[in-house]
């Protein structure tokens, strides 16, 4: 690992050219199997762009007249939304309730005659004709007499390999040479058979999967035939192959049921008497899908072939073809990806900087996409060179975060053996604050002071060797109470601790709070579990006062040149210790200041204990010792019989005292040995008998520390 540190920008750059030259096999090489899952995520987010990009617009002059399912119908029932009488006065509809489609081709012969008298510029039937049928010659004077604006379909069958056209009572052979037949077919992709280009014109050797020949016979599309009898076969692209196209919105051209053309009150209601066709260029095509014309695209699956020869149409007339980039931007744009992320992360050694800059840089990158897409029409490689980008520089952070963790790591095991290990964290994630609050700070913080209560007197009679073990052992375990609920460790003094939160790493005075709190709770457990042992090993057992207390502090590197230490000091810190030295006073084992009490009620169960002035104060504080977490198992009577006492606190404050007596002479009948209680029964007696001067404030004034 040290030869990588030595090397490390040349060993990121190693990293970043074998993304690289991954991603450029992906593109040279698709059909390998990790690489094809590039390709495909590729051509999924062209996909994305062309659904939710700027579309070609939608030609209002473009309908999609549709053999829908109520057309097909009505043979089966006379006409599904139609009376008999109804059917029975319309010839196109009598012929289509005849029989099952294909219906007789004098249909088509009425549906032209009407359409063209309507005003309607071209008609194009996405349909084959392929076998004779009823009504041929009908069709066929009608194809003769319309023949300057009317096209019908033209199919290559690719699974037998040959032309199905029109049949020749319809259209003299070849019917590829003819102006008024069209080839209908789209080819879908290999890989997932959407349909995404269109061909305007291909070769006989193309149909079959081979180049372009010079002399070869070449097909016409339906859109180009229809293009070129609107007038607008300029538009239509002279180059062979295919075409990717900019599609309509996906609903652009939703299909007109084929019956309404034919039923009078629907052409009066919905067609103004024809006038809507007028100057229209019509497609007649399947729209029911038992009819099985439908292609999967980009814009989604299921979209109708007719409906699909007008999304063709409309983007050779708009000119809107879309292109890739050339394999030189391509290659160029791999490997200035590979450059970029070697460069964040080489030179910006910070790395949620770099992290941040990898962000924008990408959504920058898809952003330029989405613009080229909308505006030239140019797709450029993103997928791969994001792959390229991201992957270049996610493994190179990686690589830094191994090595930054490895330097860490040694100056952490350094660190933690003189101050405590929270401490060492915060110096190593975030040193610019660590030594912003050397200098000094005011702060909001929570203390907490810890000590063992008659030690001094123990340490006197026990054994030296016995006494250190067991006071390592108690100091061990406090210690990390202090650390698991996120404090700092201060100092040592002597068997009592000092502890802070909010000095060197805060989530806010509140949230400090309840981890001061939960760290007391944490501690008298510790206590009790290490008591336990201790009388099983017939041992000295231990008691243990604590006090808290919230408050703003000053912060800082305190001492002398040759040592100093990281500490916090002022009058909350006073506190803490003031009220650590009350719990002998009050028989309690934890006290909390009224600061800190107000920033934790709503998680712990707290107990009034006394108003206090302390030395070196002139106004008194409430305090109060706690009991539990709120949800913890705990005394659940004495949770409800506590609400007597507090009444009886705040009527002994407001100088009821008869109340105030009621009430703990209450409690202590339930719980008749309790210290607290008793005190104020009897303060309250006296002050019964003798009330106290105006002056008083139930504050007790203590003037040694």
């Amino acid at each position: 690992m040290d030869w990588i540190a030595r090397y490390r920008r040349l060993v990121l750059a190693l990293l970043c050219a074998l993304w690289v030259g991954a991603l450029v096999l992906a593109a040279r090489y698709p059909e390998l199997p990790f690489l094809s899952a590039i390709a495909r995520g590729e051509q999924n987010f062209q996909d994305l762009l062309r659904r939710d990009g700027r579309k070609t617009p939608t030609r209002q002059d473009f309908v999609f007249l549709g053999i829908d399912q109520d057309s097909l119908s009505l043979n089966v029932v006379s006409a599904s939304a139609l009376s008999e009488e109804e059917t029975a006065a319309s010839r196109g509809l009598q012929l289509m309730a005849e029989r099952p489609y294909p219906w007789n081709r004098e249909v088509w012969a009425l549906l032209l005659d009407r359409l063209f008298a309507a005003g309607a510029r071209v008609v194009v039937f996405d349909l084959i004709f392929s076998p004779p049928n009823d009504g041929d010659p009908v069709f066929f004077d009608a194809l003769n007499r319309h023949r300057d604006r009317v096209v019908i379909g033209l199919n290559f069958d690719q699974a037998a390999g040959a032309l199905i056209g029109p049949n020749s009572a319809l259209i003299p052979p070849p019917p590829g040479e003819d102006d008024r037949v069209g080839l209908v077919n789209f080819w879908p992709d290999e890989i997932d058979g959407k349909v995404r280009s269109a061909r305007y014109a291909t070769s006989d050797r193309q149909l079959i999967g081979g180049p372009p020949v010079a002399g070869d016979p070449v097909y016409t599309s339906l859109s180009a035939r229809a293009l070129g009898k609107m007038g607008s076969g300029a538009a239509v692209p002279q180059a062979f192959g295919f075409h990717a196209i900019r599609f309509c919105a996906a609903n652009a051209y939703e299909p007109i049921k084929v019956w309404e053309v034919f039923y009078e009150k629907t052409w009066q209601r919905n067609f103004k008497g024809g006038a809507f066709f007028k100057d229209k260029v019509v497609v007649v095509g399947a729209s029911a899908q038992i009819l099985h014309d439908v292609v999967d695209t980009p814009m989604g699956p299921g979209t109708p072939g007719p409906a699909l020869h007008l999304h063709a149409a409309a983007a050779a007339l708009a000119h809107e073809f879309l292109r890739q980039a050339s394999a030189v931007a391509s290659y160029a744009s791999l490997a200035g990806a590979g450059l970029v992320a070697w460069m964040l992360v080489a030179f910006l050694r910070r790395p949620l900087l770099a992290l941040g800059a990898m962000v924008a840089i990408g959504l920058g990158y898809l952003l330029l996409a989405r613009l080229l897409y909308d505006g030239p029409g140019l797709f450029i490689p993103t997928v791969p060179v994001l792959v390229a980008f991201i992957g270049s520089s996610a493994s190179t952070l990686a690589l830094e975060y191994i090595l930054e963790r490895r330097e860490k790591l040694k100056t952490r095991r350094t660190l933690e053996r003189y101050v405590s290990k929270n401490l060492v964290k915060d110096i190593l994630e975030n040193p610019e604050s660590f030594y912003s609050t050397m200098k000094g700070a005011r702060v909001p913080v929570t203390v907490l002071f810890s000590d063992l209560i008659g030690f001094t007197t123990l340490s006197e009679r026990a054994d030296p060797e016995e006494l250190v073990r067991q006071l390592n052992e108690y100091l061990s375990r406090m210690v990390q109470v202090v650390f698991d609920n996120d404090g700092t460790l201060d100092k040592f003094i002597g068997d009592a601790i000092m502890a802070v939160w909010g000095n060197v790493q805060s989530n806010g005075p509140v949230a400090d709070a309840k981890e001061c709190a939960r760290a007391g709770l944490g501690m008298r457990r510790a206590l009790k579990e290490l008591n336990d042992g201790w009388k099983k090993e017939s041992r000295l057992t231990l008691g243990m006062g604590v006090g808290i207390n919230h408050g703003e502090a000053i912060a800082g590197n305190i001492g002398s040149r040759e040592r100093a230490d990281l500490t916090v000091i002022g009058d909350a810190v006073n506190l803490a210790s003031r009220l650590e030295a009350l719990t002998r006073t009050y028989g309690v084992d934890l006290l909390i200041g009224e600061s800190a009490a107000e920033l934790i009620r709503d998680e712990f169960h707290l107990r009034s204990v006394a108003r206090v002035q302390v030395k070196g104060k002139t106004i008194p504080v409430s305090v109060f010792t706690l009991l539990c977490a709120k949800g913890d198992d705990y005394d659940q009577e004495l949770l409800k019989w506590l609400e007597s006492y507090e009444e009886g606190i705040v009527k002994f404050r407001t100088r009821d005292f008869s109340p105030a007596r009621i009430l703990f002479e209450r409690f202590l009948e339930v719980y008749p040995k309790d210290a607290l209680a008793k005190n104020y029964l009897e303060r309250a007696l006296e002050y019964e008998k003798h009330p106290p001067d105006e002056s008083w404030s139930a504050a007790e004034v203590f003037t040694k520390k």
